[in-house]
This record gives structure tokens, sequence and C-alpha cells, in this order.
């Protein structure tokens, strides 16, 4: 791994490289006193992103947008890359969590419009790599509550996981293409309502109905009428499939994922 304004970071470093975001160092009492902050130096990049976009942030610009010297910044975090984890963080403390003991369902659905509206806020998460996200406080609350909403269903513990990647992906996927149209709009200085309905024409004289038979029966029923846009967040489908294998798995016999406690317990028993 190769810091974009640095050397080359060793494998060993990187767990190391996320304990700042779980206890910042104190800034030092030797010299001068610092001229900013550390959650300054976060904030400026934050807002800096949420206005031009991730490659926009640099140690340079935002040590211009704090009107100090690049170095300064350096007293606060080693690199971009340290900074980019911190943003993160700083970021996901914006995400709206369902309250801890909520029915599973409405949970999930608060669950997914918070993780929309966090996107939405803040657009350049869309270009972070969801692989590599920092291991920082407010990342993994947010993981915490999302696993939380569907852990005592029923499902199996893998089900659990790979039922809240979908939901990501599928909330990722409808951002990323609500930032494309908010794009198209600025630059084509037309609207997506707008958009389509001078479509008319194309639709009357070049499409044929014969050639695709099924989106003429979907659109004859209405189906694209009720279909969501690049803004709006709709999983009611998505959350009745999610339901149906809720209750196909309660039918066969829930799985078992040990609480908390009893995890406690067993680690009691065994040391």
């Amino acid at each position: 791994m190769v810091d974009a304004e640095g050397a080359a970071e060793s494998p060993r470093n990187i767990g190391a490289r996320f304990a700042p975001l779980w206890d910042p160092p104190a800034a030092s009492t030797r010299g001068r006193p610092p001229r900013v902050s550390r959650s300054e130096v976060i904030d400026a990049a934050v807002v800096i992103a949420d206005a031009a976009g991730l490659e926009a942030v640099s140690m340079r610009s935002v040590a211009k947008s704090l009107g100090v010297g690049t170095m300064t910044l350096y007293s606060h975090v080693p690199g971009r890359d340290e900074l980019v984890d911190a943003m993160i963080d700083r970021a996901y403390a914006d995400f709206d969590l369902p309250e801890p003991g909520r029915p599973w369902r409405p949970a999930l659905e608060h669950y997914a419009h918070g993780y929309w509206q966090l996107l939405r806020t803040h657009p350049w998460l869309l270009d972070v790599n969801v692989w590599r996200l920092p291991l920082a406080p407010h990342v993994l609350e947010a993981d915490e509550a999302g696993y939380r909403c569907l852990v005592d269903t029923g499902l199996a513990a893998t089900q659990v996981v790979e039922t809240i990647a979908i939901v990501n992906n599928t909330v990722t996927g409808l951002a990323r293409s609500a930032a494309a149209e908010a794009a198209d709009e600025t630059r084509q200085g037309v609207d997506y309502t707008t958009y389509w309905e001078a479509t008319g024409d194309f639709w009357e004289n070049t499409f044929d109905p014969a050639r695709f038979p099924t989106m003429t029966r979907l659109w004859t029923v209405g189906a694209f009428d009720a279909g969501a846009t690049p803004f709006e967040l709709r999983l009611g489908s998505l959350l009745d499939t999610i339901d149906l294998l809720v209750v196909h798995r309660r039918e066969r016999g829930p799985a078992s994922i040990p609480s908390f406690e009893e995890w406690v317990e067993k680690l009691g028993g065994e040391s």
C-alpha cells in the first residue's frame, strides 16, 4: 500500500494506523500552540470532499482552506490515507441508526434510509473502497446496528451478514445512480422529469412493443410509473423478500446464535 502523498505502508502497520481513530493523540504542549486542531483538520477535509469530491482532498488543499502551511497538518495526521480514515469516521457519525429493541423490519428500513441519507449527504463515500473501510468507532457502530436488526430473527449467522451486505449494496447502487443523475442535471441543465417527458416521440414512433413484450406488459399495468426514481429509496420488495427468508428459516427451525451474555459466560468458563 502506498500513501498518495507519502511512502509505502507495511501491512504490519495497518492495524496501528486505526489506533488514533479511537484515541486521538493529544496536542503537543511543547513550542507554540497548534494553530488548528485535529478536529478542525478533519472537518475541513470533509467540507472539501462534500463540495468537490474525494479527489479534491489533499494535505495541501486542506491546509490552504485552513490558512496554514501543509506541514502543520502532519502534526495531526501522518498522511492522506490517515486523513481519509478520519474523514470516513467523521462522516459515519452522521449515520442515523435505529435504536436497539425495535422489530426487525422497521429497524432494517430505518437503517437503510439512514445509510441512503449518509451517502446523499457525503456522496464522496461512494468512491471509498467498502471492502477496506477503516476500523473506526462510527463505522463499526453502523455495522453493529445493521447486524442487530436481524441477529435474533432466526436467520443463520451467515444469512445475517449476507443479507445486510445485500441491503448495503442495494442502497449504494441507488445512491450512485442518484449522484450520477444529479451530475447530469447540472451538466445538461435538464431535470429528471423533464428529460423523460421529452421522450414521448420515441415511445410513440420508435419503440416496438412486439420486440419488447415483457416491458410492454409491465408498462400496461403501470409498473414503471410506480418504480423508484434516482431520488427515492423504495425497498418494499427487498424487505418482503427478506421477510419470506425469515419465515422460511423459522419454519425449518431457527438458527441459534449465542447471546452476548452466553458468549461471555462461555469465555469465562474456558479461561
